[in-house]
C-alpha cells in the first residue's frame, strides 16, 4: 500500500465513524423527543383519573375503566414508545371516555357550568393537542429508524419502531 491509499483509507474510516456517531446521536435525540412528548401527554392524561373517580361520576363501570386506564398509563410510563403498551393505553383511554359519555347521558340535565364535566372537556382538548405532538414525534422517530443507512444502526443498537397513540 502506498502512503496515499493508507491516508485515504484512514480518512474514509474517520468519515464513516463520524457519520455513525452523528446518526446514532440523531436517533437518540428523536427517541428522547418522543419520550419528552409523552411526559407532557402523561401529565394531562393522569388528570382524568380523579375526575372519573369523583363523586360526580357515580358509575362503578367508570371507576373500573379509570382503574384500567391508571394501570395502562403506569405501564406506558416505563416504556412510552413500546407499541403494545401504547395500544393498551389507547384502548383504556377510549374505554374510560366512553364510560364518561355514558355517565353524562344517564344524568338528567346537569347544569352547563358543572365543574367536573367542564374540566373533563378542557382536558380532552389539551390531551388531544399533546397527543398530536406525541404522534408527530413518533412519526419523526419511526421515519429516522427506517431510513437507510441509519436503519442498520437502528437494528444494531436496538431502536424499535414506536406506536402512535
Amino acid at each position: 500500500m502506498t502512503m496515499n491509499s493508507t491516508v485515504l483509507m484512514w480518512l474514509g474510516l474517520a468519515v464513516l465513524l463520524f457519520w455513525a456517531v452523528g446518526a446514532y446521536n440523531r436517533l437518540v435525540r428523536l427517541r428522547s423527543q418522543g419520550i419528552a412528548a409523552f411526559g407532557v401527554l402523561e401529565g394531562l392524561l393522569s388528570q382524568f383519573v380523579p375526575l372519573a373517580c369523583s363523586e360526580f361520576a357515580e358509575s362503578g363501570g367508570l371507576d373500573a375503566a379509570a382503574d384500567q386506564f391508571r394501570v395502562a398509563l403506569k405501564m406506558c410510563h416505563a416504556q412510552p414508545l413500546n407499541g403494545s403498551r401504547t395500544n393498551a393505553l389507547t384502548m383504556a383511554y377510549e374505554t374510560m371516555c366512553l364510560g364518561w359519555q355514558r355517565q353524562r347521558q344517564v344524568q338528567a340535565d346537569p347544569p352547563v357550568a358543572d365543574a367536573p364535566p367542564l374540566r373533563w372537556e378542557q382536558l380532552v382538548v389539551q390531551a388531544e393537542m399533546a397527543r398530536a405532538d406525541f404522534n408527530k414525534a413518533v412519526a419523526r422517530y419511526n421515519a429516522a429508524i427506517a431510513q437507510f443507512p441509519a436503519a442498520l444502526l437502528a437494528r444494531v443498537f436496538g431502536f424499535r419502531p414506536a406506536q402512535p397513540l
